[in-house]
């Protein structure tokens, strides 16, 4: 392995962050809802800036494959996404506090302005145009942040710890699928009559955010998102990785494999429990 490799710290950190948020299908205003800036105080200061140019990339994510050491590899690939998804529950907690800080029947109108938008991003529509309670107690279920053990776990299941094909070429590391003729990459083993792609992002942070809007909307997962509004009602803590293997009951869906699928993810948050910092 050349010395740049072996001096490669295990707190690999993106160093690249998005000054902005290139839009995608709904998600038009999402740059006025939460900015990415480089300054780490946004998070408390838990974000290090590491140098990255030891490694090669392929594209936006760093040749993982060049670190031959697995412990390496997997400290390497974490903290590479560590970052991103701090930066999508910072975006999630700034959403939750207009919401908790909202009083029906005293909505102003740039209250109810952002709460559109916000409506438009969760596929969640007012009634009537109206914030109501109906519709602010469904956004609380689905506006709440994930667990960094549970994203980290599924990111590296489904990209093969960020080597796979759709990661290299496609900035997916989540599996995503699309449906429009040539958003994405074709499947290889994709079967006859289907049309799906295996959706193509400008950017790894484009693919967390859309990881992260799949979970928190979509109806396949509402599992999920119920059981984690159980322990939010108990005061658990959400980012915890106790709540990270308790969510990995709400996708059964996300798996052809279904329980099997849940099983693995289960024992990798278990079987990486060194690399967890929360």
């Amino acid at each position: 392995m050349p010395n740049s490799l072996k001096s490669i710290s295990l707190r690999v950190a993106a160093t690249c962050i998005a000054a902005t948020f290139i839009s995608i299908g709904p998600y038009l205003h999402y740059e006025q809802q939460f900015k990415y800036v480089e300054n780490p105080d946004v998070l408390s200061g838990t974000i290090k800036h590491v140098d990255l140019s030891h490694l090669p990339h392929i594209g936006d994510i760093p040749d993982f494959n060049a670190i031959k050491d697995t412990k390496e590899k997997k400290a390497a690939f974490f903290d590479f996404l560590r970052p991103k998804i701090a930066l999508e529950n910072q975006r999630i907690r700034h959403e939750r506090a207009f919401l908790t800080s909202l009083k029906v029947g005293q909505i102003t109108q740039e209250q109810e302005e952002y709460a559109q938008r916000l409506a438009a991003l969760y596929s969640l529509p007012l009634s009537d145009n109206k914030v109501d309670h109906a519709w602010l107690g469904e956004m609380l279920v689905r506006v709440n942040v994930l667990p960094e053990a549970l994203v980290l776990t599924q990111a590296a299941n489904e990209s093969a710890w960020g080597t796979s094909r759709f990661a290299t070429q496609a900035n997916n590391l989540f599996g995503q699928w699309c449906y429009k003729k040539g958003c994405g990459i074709v499947p290889a083993q994709r079967g006859a009559g289907k049309a799906h792609e295996v959706e193509k992002f400008d950017s790894v942070q484009q693919s967390v955010h859309g990881y992260f809007m799949n979970v928190n909307r979509n109806p396949a997962y509402a599992e999920l998102r119920e059981i984690r509004a159980s322990l939010a009602e108990k005061n658990k803590d959400l980012l915890s990785v106790a709540t990270a293997s308790e969510l990995t009951h709400g996708l059964l869906a996300y798996s052809e494999r279904g329980i099997a699928y849940v099983h693995d993810l289960r024992a990798m948050i278990r079987h990486n429990n060194a690399y967890w910092t929360q």
